[in-house]
């Protein structure tokens, strides 16, 4: 299917800042399960870019602004062409699987997660891709799908002691229980199309496993899935901080706001 994202993020100031600096992995690449096949980024006319890619192989976009302003809007829009491949990805891999066994503060195991783990364990069939779906299945029973309750600061730990959180909470309890038995898993941006079109709050997350004989394979616990062609994949690493679509510093500028704006809808091309 042809997806066609709108994405705006803007930040506003009480009072001027006097420079900002933000890390942008908003570009998708291509792989066996999506084609990008138009991308374009807005920023701010005073604002410098530079474009590389970090050491997962994601883009990385550097954006500067160097001069007093209030205001940033970083507007994109993309067309992709997906495939469902059940969760499969096969992409350039920098690292062997054994290196997303490290843990992070972010996904850093307690004893709940360990007891979560070893449930959805005692639950399979002890294959590593029917464990991951039990992990995925005992993940997802134990922590509602609530918006307001965590931030993108809520640790793995302190989601799963709340009972509820967003995409990203479940990605981050699934990959510090995955790891706690073995597997391989890593953290996945990007964006969800559902069946109408709308706008959303924010762009979309779930984690890879890492499965002896089929590679990296997606699990969306938010949704109970692994990522069908209604997915378009941007970024990864060990965690939310490593694949944050947007994230920055800035001198000065008082309080802040920021408003986002997202839109994955079917492209015209194929209704």
């Amino acid at each position: 299917m042809r997806i066609h994202i709108h994405h705006e993020t803007v930040y506003r100031y009480a009072e001027p800042a006097s420079y900002a600096i933000q890390a942008l992995r908003l570009k998708p690449l291509d792989n066996a399960t999506q084609t990008v096949l138009g991308w374009r980024l807005q920023v701010p006319s005073q604002a410098s870019l530079t474009e590389t890619r970090d050491v997962y192989g994601n883009v990385l976009q550097m954006l500067y602004v160097e001069r007093p302003h209030q205001e940033i809007a970083i507007r994109l829009t993309a067309e992709v062409e997906t495939l469902d491949r059940s969760g499969v990805v096969n992409a350039h891999e920098p690292f062997s699987p054994r290196f997303y066994l490290r843990r992070t503060e972010l996904t850093d195991a307690d004893e709940a997660i360990i007891a979560l783990a070893e449930k959805a364990r005692a639950g399979s069939d002890r294959t590593p891709l029917d464990l991951a779906h039990r992990l995925m299945e005992t993940v997802r029973d134990a922590l509602d799908y609530h918006i307001g309750n965590t931030d993108a600061q809520t640790t793995a730990a302190e989601a799963l002691a709340k009972g509820s959180g967003v995409c990203q909470d479940h990605a981050h309890v699934f990959i510090s229980a995955a790891r706690m038995l073995g597997i391989p898993a890593r953290y996945i941006s990007g964006y969800l199309w559902i069946d109408v079109n709308m706008e959303h709050e924010a762009s979309h997350a779930w984690a890879e496993a890492y499965i002896d004989g089929l590679g990296w394979v997606g699990f969306d616990v938010a949704n109970r899935i692994c990522p069908t062609a209604a997915y378009v994949r941007v970024a990864t690493g060990l965690d939310y901080l490593e694949a944050a679509p947007v994230r920055g510093l800035r001198r000065g500028g008082g309080q802040e706001t920021l408003e986002v704006r997202l839109k994955v809808g079917e492209s015209a091309a194929q209704q």
